[in-house]
């Protein structure tokens, strides 16, 4: 009897010399795994930051004795969400500005500014998020209001685009403006020979040049704002669509200091001098940040009729929209950024800037293949035009459709319509599509991207039965496009977007199962725990 309990500890004991030491692993839980086979799981082991064995609990435990052990008990886990475009940075900054997002008409606007300056009395007042497609009258608004009210104060305020702006008469004057001023790759509009204070794209910069520059503290308190913000839904990977060399580069130190966890795909703001210095100095590349794209802008956006379109907009005759970028340079960006190793991700809204850009992209590219250069946005297609996406990858943000719904026919009339957010004929021609939110622009919550790719509603339940349901995702279709496609859009699918051996360790742990729930209650669905390299940071 002593020799087999000596027999059996001896059984035991080698039993746990054989298990691998790890730093955590997850178990009972339903994993979607999001690998090629789209398989589920119940466990998984961390170690050093990545994956090191997917299986069964049993298997795990068997297998592995960990620092942690995290009991899941049953609930749904997915690999961390990856928004394909965003402005990651403009939504920490819109924090420190007034938000008038949701404004029901011009008053309210001009209401929830004087509150603001009531309370932070700054010297130029910004701020953005109005939408006068929200309003009952939906005119552009005109400055005369904002003049009396801040007769003295610089006051700017984008539109929700980012494509239009109102300024005051103060802010115009700063910058130099005057009715006799030259409009080049947008609009100034004018109305019985005056400047009504909108300006849309091109001309913006001249009013914007004029606004004064946020500080290093406040941009670093803007991307922090910002991460928290994403952690909470579930993000752990954004691409941040346009920066300027100085604000990557303190986002490289604010990551390699631990100050901010959230990895990064950055796209470089376009310019002639930008395209020199990062294709000399090559592909940046940590484990929280990745530099390798260019972010260019092909027109405007179809709310404020900036989009370029082949025939003119349906609600305002002989109105075709603008390139805002001359085509001269369109042309000399892609063959610049063709002879490097980057990407060009351009935004193309209309049907007339998305064939400009297919087309460019198909001459410079020549027999190129692999280049993953990207049209964001893709918003209204003409149908001669969906077969130039066989090489060239959709990036493109569901929210937009069940926004646009209301006033988007309006625009291009119902034929048009038909080529518009048409996000599963763009799948079928590349065989991959990736998500994103374009926030601030749109809320940041991935479930709203995820309900409305795959239901096409808004949250009144609007339209009954979906917009254009034709264009709808599956669910699968859906989570591969904010995990694996996305990854893949960034040249990362085989360091993150699924739950694999050798990949980081980047997942959420959500309260309800995503891919099986009703379609009613993907908006609501909470975030219960994220997880950066096996970190928890929500």
């Amino acid at each position: 009897m002593k020799n087999l309990s000596i027999l059996i500890l001896a059984v035991i004991t080698f039993s746990c010399d054989k298990k691998e030491e790890v730093d955590s692993v997850i178990i009972n839980a339903n994993v979607y795994t999001v690998n090629t086979n789209f398989e589920k799981a119940e466990a998984f082991a961390i170690k050093n930051g990545k994956i090191i064995d997917v299986g069964t609990t049993l298997e795990i435990q068997e297998k592995y004795a960990p620092t942690f052990i995290n009991d899941a008990k049953g609930k749904t886990i997915v690999p961390g969400f990856i928004d394909a475009h965003c402005h990651f940075l403009g939504l920490g900054l819109q924090q420190q500005k007034v938000d008038l997002t949701g404004t029901k008409s011009f008053k309210e606007v001009i209401y929830k500014i004087s509150q603001f300056q009531n309370k932070n009395k700054v010297p130029y007042i910004t701020g953005g998020g109005w939408d006068q497609n929200d309003w009952e009258v939906k005119e552009f608004p005109t400055k005369e209001e904002l003049d009396k009210v801040f007769p003295k104060t610089p006051v700017v305020i984008t539109r929700i685009d980012g494509h239009a702006l109102l300024a005051n008469q103060t802010a115009i004057d700063l910058a130099g403006v005057t009715v006799n001023t030259i409009a080049e790759g947008g609009y100034i509009l004018k109305k019985d020979g005056k400047l009504t204070g909108i300006f849309i794209d091109g001309p913006m910069g001249l009013i914007n040049a004029q606004i004064p520059k946020p500080s290093i503290n406040e941009i670093t308190q803007a991307l922090k704002n910002a991460e928290k913000m994403c952690f909470e839904l579930g993000l752990t990977t954004v691409d941040d669509a346009g920066l300027s060399k100085e604000v990557i580069e303190l986002i490289d130190t604010l990551q390699k200091t631990g100050a901010l966890k959230m990895r990064i795909y950055a796209m470089v703001s376009v310019s002639d001098k930008n395209i020199d210095y990062y294709t000399q100095k090559g592909i940046i590349k940590t484990d929280r940040l990745n530099v390798r794209s260019f972010k260019v802008y092909a027109d405007g956006a179809l709310g404020s009729r900036g989009a370029a379109m082949k025939e003119s907009y349906s609600d305002q005759h002989n109105h075709f929209g603008a390139l805002v970028t001359p085509l001269k340079d369109l042309k000399r960006y892609a063959e610049k950024i063709a002879a490097s190793d980057y990407q060009m991700n351009t935004h193309a809204i209309g049907d007339s800037a998305n064939y400009v850009m297919l087309k460019t992209y198909k001459d410079v590219l020549k027999d190129q293949k692999d280049r993953r250069w990207r049209i964001e946005h893709a918003q209204v297609i003409d149908k001669e035009d969906f077969n130039y996406f066989d090489n060239i990858l959709p990036s493109v943000q569901p929210t937009h459709a069940t926004s646009d719904m209301y006033w988007a026919e309006d625009r291009v009339g119902a034929e048009r319509i038909k080529g518009a957010y048409a996000f599963k004929d763009l799948l079928n021609k590349y065989g991959k599509i990736a998500l994103g939110t374009d926030f601030p622009v749109e809320k940041v919550s991935p479930f709203l991207t995820f309900y409305a790719a795959v239901v096409r509603k808004d949250l009144n339940n609007y339209p009954e039965n979906g917009f254009q349901m034709e264009n709808a995702l599956t669910r699968e279709e859906t989570l591969k496009g904010m995990t694996i496609w996305a990854a893949y859009s960034n040249f990362e699918e085989h360091e993150k977007g699924s739950i694999e051996v050798g990949k980081m360790a980047d997942f959420i742990i959500l309260d309800k199962n995503i891919m099986e729930v009703e379609a009613s209650e993907i908006p609501s669905i909470k975030v219960e725990e994220t997880y950066i390299g096996g970190e928890k940071v929500k």
